[in-house]
């Protein structure tokens, strides 16, 4: 006969309930932890980012940019008239003297005014020479007028002298002394406009002569300017260099003032370089400067800075103080490092992507210990090529992502695998 046990059946019972709580904290347990955790971190492969340590230390400053090397005299030739090209005498790359003819140009027209100026010139002086002539005669003219004015002055003056004692003891008449002493001073007056007349006559000469010079002159200047052009007709280098260009064709038509060859002396050269116009504001005059000829650096120091802005950067000329190195030419592609300054005792680091000096950006920070790099406000400073000041945010020792990381802008931590 069985025996109605019911202790047994609530002890069964209450152990399922309490199971059942159990499963079902643990269960609650671990939906509150997978909640707590949020989304996977990102794998970020760590050879496919860049990372820096922080340091401390003397930061130099510098900006850098490309550029050519130029000869320091560059002389550019250029028609003085309209002509013909004739013949190219001399080929670009080639060693030219002062008086090394380069072109020969032709103009029938110069040369017809070239001959016309001669003529006119010689015209002119012929003018001149018989102006002087006949002005001259008329000068002895005025001049043996005044001769006989003067002569008849001393005559009469003769005369009253010899009237005067005869004519106080009443040897003449009175009468006639008075008469004598009336025609000394007309006479007197005579001589003096006759003087005035000689005076004044040579003055005339003098502006006539004068005026007969500025139009001589003139034509002379008119011819020195027709044998000036038909000389430039024989374009000489007018330096010792090598010519550059010549951008020309035979029988090509140039007009007055095209440029047509271009000589420049290949062992003085100096560097033009192109920094970006948000680099450029600190760059002054004298500070040092290393050029990269790709055989080479050469030292040098700014000589002058373009206060304008072209295609988004700014020309510097740079002096090259050292000795350049075998095959340094004319339009030789270089690099070029500006020494800005020197910033003792700062924190620095590579330069982030996107890292503009004084600004505040978001890295990321790696922790050594588990490989998570975790987002950290950074207050950056002054800038160099590849380095930036840091002000806030970050300590020495500690390692950051330098790459760009905006695929990751949603996630504040990563993990470096």
């Amino acid at each position: 006969m069985d025996i109605a046990r019911p202790e047994l059946k609530q002890r069964k019972r209450r152990r399922q309930l309490i199971l059942g709580a159990i499963a079902t904290a643990l269960v609650a347990a671990a939906g509150i932890g997978l909640a707590r955790l949020g989304p996977a971190l990102p794998s970020v492969d760590r050879s496919s980012v860049l990372v820096d340590a922080v340091k401390r230390g003397e930061l130099l400053r510098e900006v850098r940019g490309p550029g050519t090397l130029v000869p320091k005299e560059i002389r550019w030739i250029a028609a003085e008239t309209a002509a013909r090209v004739e013949r190219i005498v001399v080929k670009p790359g080639a060693t030219v003297e002062t008086d090394t003819i380069i072109l020969e140009l032709s103009n029938p027209e110069l040369e017809d005014q070239l001959r016309a100026a001669q003529t006119a010139v010689t015209a002119a002086e012929s003018d001149l020479a018989a102006k002087r002539t006949d002005l001259k005669s008329k000068l002895l003219d005025e001049q043996s007028a005044l001769a006989a004015a003067n002569a008849e002055y001393a005559s009469s003056r003769m005369q009253a002298e010899a009237e005067k004692p005869l004519a106080e003891k009443g040897i003449i008449p009175a009468v006639q002394y008075k008469r004598t002493l009336i025609t000394l001073e007309q006479l007197k007056s005579r001589v003096d406009i006759e003087q005035q007349r000689v005076a004044e006559f040579q003055r005339n000469i003098a502006a006539q002569l004068s005026a007969e010079q500025a139009r001589l002159d003139q034509l002379v200047n008119t011819r020195e300017l027709r044998k000036r052009q038909a000389d430039a007709l024989h374009v000489r280098a007018g330096i010792a260099g090598v010519l550059q260009r010549v951008p020309l064709e035979e029988g090509q038509q140039v007009a007055a003032g095209t440029n047509l060859a271009r000589v420049a002396r290949p062992g003085e050269l100096m560097a033009e370089l192109r920094i970006a116009e948000t680099q450029a504001k600190d760059v002054t005059l004298d500070q040092p400067v290393r050029v990269d000829t790709r055989n080479g650096v050469v030292e040098g120091r700014v000589l002058r800075v373009d206060p304008a802005v072209q295609n988004g950067s700014v020309q510097v000329d740079v002096e090259l103080t050292g000795t350049l190195p075998p095959g340094a030419r004319p339009d030789l592609s270089v690099d070029g490092t500006i020494e800005i300054e020197r910033l003792p005792d700062v924190l620095y680091v590579g330069r982030p992507a996107f890292g503009q000096p004084d600004s505040e950006v978001r890295l990321f920070r790696v922790d050594p210990a588990d490989g998570i790099a975790a987002r950290v406000p950074v207050r950056l400073g002054k800038s160099s090529v590849n380095q930036i000041e840091v002000r806030n945010g970050l300590q020495v020792g500690d390692r950051v992502v330098l790459s760009d990381t905006s695929a990751y802008d949603q996630y504040d931590r990563i993990r470096l695998k």
